[in-house]
């Protein structure tokens, strides 16, 4: 599984982009979108780096 972002509750702020272990959260033209291919949940980690990160949190970074 990857982790997906919402775009409707995305703010663009780009907290997620650092804290991504695998480098997966990308940004193109404002959008914040996760690579599924490479996005491993954090899998070593309690809880996903990007969801923590995220001023939305949950409502913006849920489990695709």
């Amino acid at each position: 599984m990857a982790m997906k972002i919402i775009q409707a509750e995305c703010t663009s702020c780009g907290d997620c982009v650092p804290v991504c272990p695998t480098k997966s959260v990308l940004e193109k033209s404002g959008i914040y979108k996760i690579n599924k291919d490479t996005c491993n949940e954090c899998e070593d980690q309690d809880s996903p780096k990007c969801v923590a990160a995220c001023p939305a949190g949950e409502a913006c970074i849920v489990y695709a």
